[in-house]
């Protein structure tokens, strides 16, 4: 049987949630979360979002006893990637949420260098043309509320960026990218996003989803190389390999997309 500490403090029995680095659990209204070097940054980052008004994001109240993270729980079913490829109008409502967020942290600028999870140990500045990005925006950590999405989750992997590559990374798994479905429903359902974000055309983002994907892989590898407990659970389900694989057989299915949308 397993036991939190919390249970002895009179809380809520933890509920394990799945996803994460296999160390999430829910608290009574609360999700508790493994930190790191990098969660000063991100819990930084969490409170002056929600200053600036962005919705569909948890909100901060700490670190607990045990040196977990407390953020709060959103109401709300996840999506399996996997297994459900999400409604056209969810996708346009979580890259209206994506644009949103990205306008309003372009304003954001630390007051020195930070320490994020994929960068490495040593704090770094946001060099030219970067922001802060989730960099996991994958359908896996939406909330869906009533068929519409509410929230994104799991920032653990924010950091220095440029908001084409979360945009390709949220294509990877939302359109989806990394495995075959009809290629009609690619060409619609990618030609929604390059509507809704407005910025680049659908080749140009078909483009940045193989660079992002594959260094995506890489740091993967360079996180398991570094003994990073969420990157090693990855490892467990075929990671990097797995990645570098999907986006091998995404390159041999690219020039068909290419030449679906050219007509």
């Amino acid at each position: 049987m397993c036991h939190d500490a919390s249970v002895s403090r009179g809380e809520e029995i933890p509920e394990h949630l799945p996803g994460g680095s296999g160390g999430v659990w829910r608290v009574g209204r609360t999700v508790r979360r493994p930190t790191g070097p990098w969660t000063p940054a991100v819990h930084e980052l969490l409170d002056w979002l929600a200053d600036e008004g962005l919705g569909g994001i948890p909100h901060v109240s700490g670190v607990d006893e045990d040196g977990r993270e407390i953020v709060s729980y959103i109401e709300g079913r996840g999506v399996p990637v996997d297994d459900e490829v999400v409604l056209d109008q969810v996708l346009v409502e979580a890259v209206a949420w994506l644009r949103d967020f990205h306008d309003i942290v372009d304003g954001y600028a630390p007051d020195g260098p930070r320490v994020w999870r994929q960068t490495g140990d040593d704090p770094v500045d946001l060099a030219p043309g970067q922001i802060i990005c989730h960099n996991d925006p994958g359908a896996y950590n939406w909330i869906i509320q009533s068929g519409h999405f509410v929230a994104m989750i799991d920032w653990d992997l924010a950091g220095p960026g440029r908001p084409i590559d979360d945009l390709a990374f949220l294509c990877w798994t939302a359109i989806p990218l990394y495995r075959e479905i009809p290629l009609e429903d690619v060409v619609r359902r990618l030609e929604l996003v390059v509507d809704t974000y407005a910025e680049w055309g659908p080749l140009t983002l078909l483009d940045a989803v193989v660079a992002r994907m594959t260094t995506a892989s890489e740091r993967i590898a360079t996180g398991i190389e570094r003994g990073d407990p969420g990157m090693i659970n990855l490892q467990k389900k075929g990671e990097p390999q797995r990645t570098r694989d999907r986006v091998a057989a995404f390159e041999a299915r690219l020039p068909a997309i290419r030449e679906a949308l050219e007509k």
